[in-house]
């Protein structure tokens, strides 16, 4: 019998995302251990999350490069020896760091775990900040600071943010080539011995997990009580202070074209609008057959992509429009986003068109927890953003009751023209 291909499937609901929880375990020392037991390969992956981000730091460039120089030396091997030994064992070594935490991620094959267990070991507990080491990165780093100070899209988000918040918070500190040069070992040393310690650690293990597995990692990080836990990492509240200018425009003669970057003060996740905001969002701008792209992508052709996003902050959220277009077609891309607002404020969307937002942010639920490793990124941000485990049952509920009412409601309560900086960095035609 020949399969019917003239009719198309029926769209089926998604009820509920089975997100498999962590297991978690407590070490002797009091580390906790987030098990995610679901790969079928011999593969593991380890997170060590510090709470030691730019938060935290007294200087700049201090939480990054304390983050970076990690893999540069420690007292059992040298730079060229950890990088070396990885390689043959087929692992592989991320380091990370953000505003409020620092990552260590290992990629181990199972059969060499207790190998490069060792090196991470040695690279968390025992490492020296080498002098040499230091200078080279922070040279090659320095240079890529450099080369990018010099598009249009950098400038316009640095910009963004000193304009938003002020210069004294560390959410727009804004590094210049002179805060390179004033980085060195000692300020390493003491983010060090504040941030990377038993106290202020948590890790989470996923793949193919064993009770071997979990038993190599007690006996690695579970069992002693490194670093110096008396430094207890302290939450610091910092003033936030928005200037009173609209438009922030920085002159680049040579550009061929000007970003735009219009950007607010939002609400952050824990708001209880704050899930079916994200449906809003995404219709406004969150996907490629949003309103913005619609309009000025495919109808006006004032570029090739523009985006709307929100964005978080310790206490705060931002609401932010970026894109590029040529010099001339600024105004008018500007005055389009401000439409759209007004029809989001004025027209209720329509339920086709809901509908195929709602698939779309359903589809990438699903895509975003189907495999182990990516389920740590999922609980890993649970965890660091303070949310509860019922995060992902409460946005899909949230996804699927959103009606045209509840977003005509949200655009006239958080789309704020007023409020929205306009910040540009390009050429001035005037």
């Amino acid at each position: 019998m020949m399969p019917e291909r003239k009719t198309q499937p029926s769209i089926q609901p998604l009820d509920k995302i089975n997100i498999q929880h962590p297991e978690k375990i407590v070490m002797p020392n009091g580390i906790p251990v987030y098990v995610i037991n679901s790969g079928e390969q011999d593969v593991i992956r380890m997170d060590i999350v510090f709470k030691g981000g730019s938060w935290q730091q007294a200087y700049k460039l201090q939480a990054l490069f304390t983050n970076r120089m990690l893999r540069e030396g420690t007292e059992k091997y040298s730079a060229g020896e950890i990088a070396e030994k990885l390689d043959y064992y087929g692992a592989w070594l991320e380091l990370s760091s953000s505003l409020e935490y620092a990552y260590i991620t290992l990629y181990s094959l199972i059969k060499y775990l207790p190998q490069t267990l060792e090196i991470l070991e040695s690279i968390v507990k025992e490492p020296v900040f080498p002098e040499k080491e230091l200078s080279t990165l922070l040279k090659a780093n320095l240079q890529q600071f450099l080369i990018n100070s010099t598009r249009v899209d950098f400038i316009a988000h640095r910009n963004l943010l000193s304009s938003l918040f002020g210069d004294q918070n560390p959410c727009a500190r804004l590094v210049n080539e002179k805060d390179y040069e004033k980085v060195n070992r000692e300020m390493l040393c003491e983010f060090y011995r504040s941030s990377y310690h038993y106290k202020n650690c948590s890790i989470y293990l996923s793949g193919k997990v064993t009770e071997s597995t979990k038993s190599l990692i007690e006996n690695s990080f579970g069992k002693d009580k490194f670093g110096n836990g008396n430094n207890q990492i302290s939450t610091i509240d910092y003033p936030i202070s928005t200037i009173k200018s609209k438009r922030i425009f920085t002159e680049c003669k040579d550009a061929l074209q000007s970003a735009v970057k219009l950007g607010e003060f939002s609400i952050p996740r824990q708001h209880p609008d704050y899930l079916k905001l994200r449906v809003l969002i995404t219709l406004f701008g969150g996907y490629f057959g949003s309103r913005l792209m619609s309009n000025i992508r495919e109808d006006k052709g004032y570029t090739y992509g523009i985006s709307a996003g929100l964005f978080f902050y310790p206490g705060t959220g931002l609401l932010t429009i970026s894109t590029e277009t040529a010099n001339e077609y600024v105004d008018s891309l500007i005055n389009e986003v401000y439409r759209e607002i007004d029809v989001l404020q004025t027209t209720r969307v329509s339920e086709k068109e809901l509908s195929i937002v709602k698939n779309y942010m359903i589809g990438e639920m699903s895509r975003s927890y189907e495999s182990s490793l990516g389920l740590a990124d999922a609980w890993i941000f649970i965890h660091t953003s303070g949310l509860d485990n019922c995060f992902f049952d409460d946005s899909l509920k949230a996804v699927k009751e959103t009606t045209p009412t509840d977003l005509l409601d949200l655009a006239c309560k958080y789309l704020d023209k007023e409020n929205l900086k306009e910040v540009i960095a390009g050429k001035n035609l005037s």
